[in-house]
């Protein structure tokens, strides 16, 4: 007869429920065994075997050893949330990437400090009594970003290379894998506001122009020391109302560092004549038309009508854009086998986070195990994952 793992039943509860899952979706992670089963064992009328228990540990995201704790262990603060009231509730993917984030920014806050490094000195340098465009030019001149001049193609990137140059670690993925996908709807990004490791999440389940501006926006976040949860990010219009205020601060310092005053006004008249051209300008400083709409009308640029007839035609312009990236990406698909899994995990890990365990691990300051644990990658992989750190 198979081992029993005589574990703590409210604790294999508290796994399952701050997992976000029911009894019966983990139920469907140790076959045969039913939701009543599952059930049984968290009332303590029977006990799983240790098989089974490692089963549920790995899929709860929890280590083994804690379903043997006499009481629930003290868990991570739950980031603030500060989307909409009508917000879908977080799922499994969303509270999984927060929690997996929270155990990384932890680990590197808790090294920095101990070594007595340097605190980022940004890290709630403003609050919200500052002026949003204050605040956006301390942002471009800390990173040396000019927009409108980037040096590459690709904005986004050369934000995160410039946040991550200056501290900040950048993670970028839309799943925890291949069958537990981030719902962007959930989650678009958040921000750990720590002096010593400032973190920031941003959901890549959409084109480079949105994930640019939550970008920015939780770089708001970490100026004004204001960690949390974020959604629905980008300029708005109308519906400003069921917004939370810090959230359209944010947004409003992140249009105002990716679309300055003096920038959005020395475009002439024809900018506005149509939608193509509002497309080309818009993607030439890394943001959506309609984000750049809504930017002019604050600004007076364009009137209440102009708005809307140049929006209605940008979502037609979007929807046809949107169709050929599809395209382009099923094509590439195709052809290479999809992105490199180890430049995913890369991209997930940060690309800061990933060089500081590798050089812990070279150098002897943390075990293989945990190095492996910290990048999700065996060590005899590390080489595969460090080549697209030079790329």
């Amino acid at each position: 007869m198979p081992d029993k793992a005589f574990i703590t039943p409210k604790v294999l509860r508290w796994a399952r429920e701050s997992a976000r899952m029911s009894l019966e979706a983990a139920a469907k992670k140790v076959p045969p065994v039913s939701a009543e089963k599952l059930g049984e064992w968290e009332e303590g009328l029977d006990q799983p075997t240790v098989r089974q228990a490692e089963t549920l540990a790995n899929a709860y995201k929890r280590p083994f050893a804690v379903f043997f704790l006499p009481e629930v262990p003290r868990d991570f603060d739950t980031l603030r949330d500060f989307r909409r009231n009508t917000a879908k509730q977080l799922s499994t993917a969303s509270i999984f990437i927060i929690r997996e984030i929270q155990q990384k920014q932890a680990w590197i806050s808790e090294m920095f400090e101990e070594n007595k490094e340097t605190e980022v000195p940004f890290v709630g340098k403003f609050s919200l009594q500052s002026q949003p465009q204050t605040i956006a030019k301390d942002i471009l001149q800390t990173l040396k970003i000019e927009p409108g001049k980037y040096k590459i193609d690709n904005p986004i990137r050369e934000w995160i290379d410039a946040a991550e140059g200056n501290g900040i670690f950048v993670s970028r993925t839309s799943f925890i894998h291949s069958k537990l996908k981030i719902d962007s709807e959930e989650i678009q990004g958040f921000a750990i506001a720590d002096s010593f490791a400032p973190f920031i999440f941003i959901n890549s389940d959409d084109w480079n122009a949105p994930q640019l501006f939550s970008l920015v926006h939780e770089l708001a976040h970490i100026w004004i020391a204001e960690s949390g949860v974020s959604n629905d990010i980008e300029l708005n219009a109308r519906r400003k109302e069921s917004m939370h205020p810090v959230e359209l601060f944010c947004n409003e310092i992140a249009a105002n560092a990716l679309m300055p005053t003096e920038i959005m006004r020395s475009y002439n008249a024809d900018t506005f004549n149509s939608s193509v051209s509002v497309f080309k300008v818009a993607k030439s400083i890394g943001v959506s038309s309609f984000a750049f709409l809504v930017r002019a009308l604050n600004l007076n640029l364009i009137s209440m009508q102009e708005y809307t007839s140049l929006k209605r035609a940008a979502d037609r312009e979007f929807q046809i854009f949107l169709q050929n990236e599809e395209s382009k990406k099923l094509k590439q698909k195709e052809q290479k086998g999809g992105p490199n899994p180890y430049l995913l995990r890369l991209n997930k890990n940060s690309k800061l986070f990933t060089q500081i365990v590798l050089d812990a691990f070279r150098g002897g300051a943390i075990e293989p195990t945990q190095a492996s644990r910290l990048l999700n990658t065996q060590v005899n992989n590390f080489p595969k994952l460090e080549a697209f750190l030079y790329k």
